[in-house]
This record gives structure tokens, C-alpha cells and sequence, in this order.
């Protein structure tokens, strides 16, 4: 089959954005039902406190009340959601939904509905709760001291499970013994929130008469969610629909089922009813999962010569009250991709988790490889400072090189393909200009920092070998019409990041067509094929696309057969001929044979639906082909980013100036989206950098709880000189050659940002090791340097 559509590595304009702007979405706060009610939670005032009383007569006594659940009703209604991804000697394996005792402030205890949101709200302040209050435990430090209060009950301590990952101890400290130098810090990296533009929201319909409970909710992963549900509800996995229609960003925030989204649904469920919460934006700054918490003891060991012989570290993980579906999974990325990009004699990691009386923690866009990346960047970087070499050179010696790859590292992840070493020399290239002059209380400086990223998450045999109790393998069906058009179902959804476009992509490449011909139907649970892990760890395009190449080769096959049949020739002789603009029907979309006769593309998917030309009896009928995919290991994106920044000695405060990245993605589908991506993770990045902290009091109270004390990246916080490359390294492992590149703008701002406050103001470089760098953070670090305004030393 010969085609004059090539889509691929086109900048098609993403397909959402029209309808969106045009007022047309449909989130979770847009949908309605008949005779809808409305969900307000009763949350817990303290950090850490016994519920002795829940007390709702006087809510149930009001007329405008339909139902109150609380933890006695919630005890009686629902199980415990089951997590996934646990660290060995992990003290619980399920998330409870009704509690007796509150772990962090703003756990929900239970929910009131009414007819109106007003009146759930209302009604949910008049329930009377008789808490005992116990000892917070707000921090690491105080969760790890001595005699410190077991957040878990029946436990010893607050220890939450330990792993350790690569080089065994002895060839670690082998190599540390005959180091010329060992660079060694302590890094915090705080919790973040994910502030997505949507907050959560979930409208749960239950149908007594056949059962079916239908949620529209705002998720990254409805398949996930429905299992979930079952589990919660105990309910047949055929009586669950989940529907996630449009998702207003999430960041990691929306992988996994709460107990408050739990309750609502557990209340629809009581009432035969429909029942709608959407999430405040104060429950999301103080109730909804955070990211990232750790605490890290790292160091780099480096011979003479300057080559790396260790890298090694010991993370604490900030799991908050519970242990999440996922909860230590990213602390546990931190360690497995600590080595980075670079050949080392050795590399380990021990990941401890740790309770507090706080939020608990989940996934984050970057999902702990952020996280490696800045320990190890700024340990390569007080290592070129020791040793007085430029940073970028001591890179370069030990980046591993094409020809090295693939290469397996001590943790074990199998690098398939890249030129890491180009990317961060071109970085290099695009940050080298001259700068301008500064005044006397500033300081200029540059930084070049390198990652992979981990895409296509996960091979079957990988999950199995970690004990990770999700399938990671990606299912997608395309299904030719009978009028010629072609559907494409994919179990990954829709988060804003143009997934519909690029599918529709892949799919009119696969099959010789026009794009318009493509409709991609996402997010529905009856309809979608299974998906667990759906959109998240940089994954949907990667994996759904890799079995769409293949679904389309297969497609594009029978419809050539059959066109062979219809002409009375062989299926080589076949040709088509569709002109950009042609429907299905038209005489300008047909198959031909070189002696003119000829067939539309729409009759030949006509008559497949009839049954006729089929080679045998037995040959399947429906134009349809269904692929899943496990891939066969992960496959590595990779990219450098370099940073220029500007330090107000006065003031403490940084600018970046300047800003360039280069990535490598494999096959690009659709640059543009591409881009956005890019310079999405970057801004996300530069907030993580610079400005963003989730931070509660002594007593364990947030402190963070609107935008008015949590300050996101705003226009004027990105450089106007924001420069994004890219390479192309297919990957060897993934049909079409594609990578994932969700997470890779994510991942290296805080590193680069860093690393260049590092060169801008050498005397303070040993202390950047805790983000965000803040004016007053960075204004101590001055002042105990002795520096003035002016730069002197005093």
C-alpha cells in the first residue's frame, strides 16, 4: 500500500484546544444528573487526635439533609482501598476509608449530602466532633526521634519499610576507599503541591434497579479506579463504570482513589441516588495527596583522574499518615535512578519510608527522578569545584557513550539508546553568550546539567519482579466503519497533554488516510480497553502508541486484501490513492490497480461488513484490531538543560535569565505538543526551584493553605530566552521508535537553577542543597558567607 500521508513529526495544532476555548468542556464540575445531590466532607481539625464523637443529629434533623455517613456508617458501607507498590516491612497494606483515629488535618471522617452544594456545606459544620487530641508528629526528625509516638498503632516505631537498590555494601565501600575524593551532602526536597488548574471532583450515580454505579470523576486513571471501587464497595468489577471526560491537569494527583471520593461514591450507593463533590480549592491545598518529601544523605566518590567510582545515598521518604496506593513508589525511582546517565564502578541506594502526622504523599510529575537529579547534579557539581575542574568537562569523561549502550546500571534499569554526551554539549553551545553588565550587588552565573528520564512504564516481568501489583502493559482497538471513518479506543486518557491528537497521528499514518477521518475515544471504562496505569510516568503516547503502529499495520493489511478481492488481483498489485481533502466515499480515496480499476476506500469497508471477500471462511469480519502491548523493557528518554542566573546579592533573590534545553525523545509525533510539554515541565520545574514549599506549623497545622501563601511560577518568573531542541534517538524497544517526554521538562530545573546560583556565588555553593532557593534562604546563606550588597566580603 502506497500513501502520500505522512503525519508523524507534523506540529498538528492539538484537537481539544478549539472545543475548549469555545466553552465546550465537560469537567467534573460541568456534568449534572437528575435529581442530583451534593457532597460536603467532615474533616479533622488536628493533626493527630482519637475521634471519641461524631455527632450529626443536628444535620440529619434538618430537611434540606438527604444522608450522613460517619465512621461507624463508613465502617459498616466500605473495606480499605489496597495498595500497590509497597517497601519491605511496610506496617499496612490498605488505606482506610473509615477511621477512628484522625492522622494528618484535613482527613475526612465522614460526609453529609443535601440538595444543595450550600446546604452539604453548611450542614457539614454542624456536625459535632469530640476529638482527643494526640501528639503531632509533623517532621521527619520528630518522627524519627527517640520515644517519638507511633503514627501506626501496634508499631515500634515510624519506620514505614526499607530497600536497598544496586552495588552490594562492600563494593560500595571499596570504591569510597580508594576515592581521591568523596564529595558527601544532606539535601531536603519538601513537599510540593500539585495545584492542578481543576481541583478533584466525582459524580457517582447508583442505579438499584440493575445495580450499576456510574462515576464521572477527575482522574488520571479510571480502570485504576474502578478497581479500587470494587475493592471499597464490594461491588462485580461489571458493575463499575468510570468515565473521566475532560481533566483539567493533575501532576500525579489524580492516579489513585481517595477515601473522601470513596465516600461520595459509597453514599450514592446508600441513597439509589446521584451524588456530586467537587473539591474545594482550600481541601486541595490541605487535604489532597502531595508530592515529593525527601530527606537525603548523598555522596560521590571520584578517583584522581576524575572518573566517578560511586555514587551512593541514603533517602528518607515523607510518607505522611498513610502509605498511598503508590506511596513510597517515588522515593524508591529516586534510588534506582540515582546513577543517572553517567558509568560508575558502583551505585546504591537505601530508601527508608517514614510516617508523619501530615498529608499523605504520591506521585509528582518527575515521580522521584527529579529527585536523583538533583542530588546527583549537584554532587557532580561541589566534585568539579573540589577537584578544580569545569563541571561540564567532568560530565563529559563520564557520560556513558552510544556505543556503551545498552547498558544495564547497579540498580539495574537498561539504558536502550541516546547520545547523552551531544545533548549536553549542545546545551553547552546554546547557554555560551556574552553577558551583559551587571551591578556591583549581582552576580552572574551559568550551569549544564544532564538526566534520563524512565518512559514506558512498565514491562509485566519488571512489575512482577518489584511486586508492584499493577499490569503495565497498554491496550488500544481501531476499528475501521462501515462508512470508512476510523475510531481508535486507548485505555490511556486525556490530562491536557494532546493525547487525542497524537493517536489520531499515528493512526491515519498507519493506514493511509486523511487525520479528520480519526476520532480517538478515550476515558470510558466500558468501552476503553484496560489500562491500570492509563496516563502517567510518561507512558500513554509511548505505550498506547507502540500496539496503535502495530493495530494500524495489521488494519492497513486487510483492507488491501479486501480491496484485492473486490478488484480480482493480488494484494501487492494493490495501490491507494486519498487526497488530503477527500471523504471515505470519495472518488478521490480508492484503491487501484495499475490497469485503472478501482474501488473507494468507503465501499471496501462496506462490503468487510457484510462478510464478503474474505480469503476464508474463518477470516475474521469486523474491520478491527486489538492489540495489547507489555513492552519488552522500559525505554530511556534523556535531555540537558542549562540554566543562567542572575543573584541580588542585596536581597537574596534569584532571576533565571536565561534558559535552554535540549531532549531526546526518540520519534517526535507532533512537535508542537511536544514543545508545550517541554516548556510545561520547565515553568512546573522553576517553581520547584525557586518558590514552591507545602508547609505546616509546629504543631503539624498547614501553614500553605490558598495561593495567597504558596506561590506558583508566573510569566514573569520564566526567561523570555527559553530555548528547547530536540534530538531524535529512536528507542530499539518500542514500535515507531517513540519515547516518553511528559516528565522530562519536569525533571532538571532545580538541578540546573542550582548548580548556576552555585557558579553565580561560589562561597555559598556548599550549602545549596535544600530547595526552594528562596530570598531568605539564600539571603542567610550570604550573610554567613560574610557578603554585603555590594559583593564585598566583609
Amino acid at each position: 500500500m502506497t500513501t502520500d500521508h505522512r503525519h508523524i513529526g507534523r506540529p498538528v495544532p492539538p484537537r481539544h484546544h478549539d472545543r475548549l476555548v469555545r466553552g465546550h468542556g465537560r469537567f467534573a464540575a460541568d456534568l449534572r444528573a437528575d435529581g442530583m445531590l451534593y457532597a460536603a466532607l467532615v474533616r479533622s481539625p488536628l493533626p493527630h487526635a482519637e475521634v471519641t464523637g461524631f455527632d450529626a443529629t443536628a444535620a440529619r434533623r434538618d430537611p434540606r439533609c438527604a444522608l450522613v455517613l460517619g465512621p461507624g456508617e463508613l465502617a459498616a458501607r466500605t473495606a480499605p482501598i489496597p495498595t500497590v507498590w509497597r517497601l519491605p516491612g511496610q506496617p499496612e497494606d490498605a488505606v482506610p476509608v473509615a477511621v477512628r483515629t484522625a492522622r494528618y488535618a484535613g482527613q475526612p471522617l465522614g460526609i453529609v449530602v443535601a440538595d444543595t452544594p450550600t446546604a452539604a456545606a453548611d450542614l457539614a459544620e454542624t456536625v459535632r466532633l469530640d476529638l482527643r487530641p494526640l501528639p503531632p508528629v509533623p517532621t521527619l526528625a520528630d518522627a524519627l526521634a527517640e520515644g517519638a509516638r507511633p503514627v501506626v498503632p501496634g508499631t515500634g516505631d515510624n519506620t514505614a519499610g526499607r530497600i536497598r537498590f544496586g552495588s552490594p555494601p562492600e563494593e560500595v565501600a571499596a570504591a569510597l576507599s580508594r576515592a581521591a575524593v568523596v564529595v558527601e551532602r544532606a539535601f531536603t526536597l519538601p513537599r510540593l503541591h500539585h495545584t492542578p488548574l481543576e481541583t478533584r471532583g466525582v459524580l457517582a450515580a447508583h442505579d438499584p434497579g440493575t445495580g450499576l454505579l456510574t462515576v464521572h470523576a477527575s482522574s488520571q486513571a479510571p480502570h485504576a479506579m474502578r478497581q479500587d471501587l470494587c475493592a471499597v464497595l464490594g461491588l462485580r468489577a461489571d458493575r463499575v463504570r468510570v468515565v473521566s471526560s475532560d481533566v483539567g491537569g493533575s501532576f500525579g494527583s489524580k492516579v489513585l482513589l481517595y477515601p473522601d471520593e470513596a465516600m461520595v461514591c459509597a453514599a450514592a450507593v446508600a441513597l439509589g441516588s446521584a451524588v456530586r463533590w467537587t473539591e474545594s480549592r482550600a481541601e486541595n491545598f490541605t487535604a489532597a495527596y502531595q508530592g515529593r518529601g525527601q530527606q537525603a544523605t548523598a555522596r560521590l566518590a571520584v578517583g584522581a583522574d576524575g572518573r566517578f567510582l560511586a555514587f551512593d545515598a541514603d533517602i528518607l521518604a515523607d510518607l505522611g499518615a498513610y502509605a498511598t496506593q503508590a506511596g513510597s513508589g517515588p522515593a524508591q525511582v529516586t534510588g534506582l535512578t540515582l546513577q543517572g546517565p553517567y558509568r560508575a564502578d558502583a551505585a546504591a541506594a537505601t530508601v527508608t519510608g517514614v510516617h508523619t502526622t501530615r498529608v499523605p504523599t504520591g506521585a509528582f510529575r518527575g515521580y522521584g527522578m527529579q529527585e536523583a537529579a538533583f542530588l546527583r547534579e549537584r554532587l557532580v557539581d561541589e566534585t568539579a569545584r573540589e577537584l578544580g575542574l569545569p563541571a561540564t568537562e567532568l560530565r563529559l569523561r563520564n557520560l556513558l557513550r552510544p556505543d556503551e549502550l545498552p547498558y544495564t546500571t547497579h540498580t539495574g534499569l537498561t539504558y536502550d539508546s541516546g547520545d547523552y554526551g551531544a545533548a549536553l554539549r549542545r546545551a553547552a553551545a546554546l547557554a555560551d553568550r556574552p553577558r551583559p553588565p551587571d551591578a556591583p550587588w549581582v552576580r552572574r552565573g551559568t550551569a549544564v546539567v544532564t538526566a534520563v528520564e524512565i518512559t514506558a512504564f512498565a514491562p509485566t516481568a519488571l512489575l512482577e519482579a518489584y511486586g508492584i501489583a499493577w499490569s503495565g502493559w497498554e491496550g488500544v482497538r481501531l476499528r475501521i466503519n462501515h462508512d470508512g471513518t476510523v475510531t481508535v479506543y486507548a485505555g490511556v486518557i486525556a490530562v491536557g497533554q494532546g493525547i487525542e491528537t497524537t493517536l489520531a497521528q499515528i493512526a491515519a499514518e498507519g493506514l493511509g488516510i486523511p487525520l479528520d477521518w480519526v476520532r480517538v475515544e478515550l476515558g470510558d471504562t466500558d468501552t476503553a480497553p484496560h489500562s491500570d496505569l492509563s496516563a502517567q510516568a510518561s507512558r500513554a503516547l509511548t505505550l498506547a502508541g507502540g500496539a496503535l503502529v502495530t493495530a494500524a499495520r495489521r488494519l492497513a493489511d486487510r483492507m488491501r486484501q479486501l480491496a484485492a478481492a473486490f478488484l480480482d488481483t493480488a494484494p501487492e498489485k494493490v495501490r491507494t490513492r486519498i487526497a488530503a481533502t477527500a471523504a471515505p466515499s470519495s472518488p478521490d480515496a480508492v484503491f487501484h490497480t495499475p490497469d485503472g480499476a478501482r474501488i473507494a476506500w468507503r465501499e471496501v469497508a462496506h462490503r468487510g461488513y457484510r462478510g464478503w471477500g474474505r480469503a476464508r471462511p474463518t477470516d475474521p469480519i469486523r474491520l478491527e484490531e486489538s492489540v495489547d502491548f507489555d513492552p519488552p523493557q522500559l525505554t530511556f528518554a534523556h535531555g540537558a538543560h542549562a540554566a543562567e542566573v542572575a543573584v541580588d546579592l542585596g536581597t537574596g533573590r534569584t532571576t533565571v535569565t536565561g534558559y535552554w534545553a535540549v531532549h531526546d525523545s526518540g520519534v517526535l509525533v507532533n512537535p508542537l505538543i511536544a514543545h508545550g510539554q517541554i516548556a510545561g515541565g520547565i515553568a512546573q520545574g522553576l517553581g520547584q526551584a525557586l518558590t514552591e514549599e507545602a508547609t505546616v506549623d509546629a504543631d503539624g497545622l498547614p501553614t500553605t493553605r490558598s495561593l495567597r501563601e504558596y506561590t506558583l511560577p508566573a510569566s514573569p518568573d520564566i526567561p523570555e530566552d527559553l530555548v528547547i531542541e530536540h534530538t531524535s534517538t529512536p528507542s530499539t524497544v518500542i514500535p515507531g521508535g517513540f519515547k516518553g517526554l511528559g516528565e522530562g521538562g519536569t525533571i532538571l530545573p532545580p538541578a540546573a537553577v542550582a548548580c548556576a546560583v552555585a557558579a553565580a556565588v561560589p562561597e555559598i555553593a556548599h550549602t545549596l542543597t535544600s530547595l526552594p532557593l528562596t530570598p531568605p534562604r539564600i539571603r542567610a546563606a550570604l550573610r554567613a558567607a560574610g557578603l554585603t550588597a555590594e559583593g564585598d566580603i566583609r
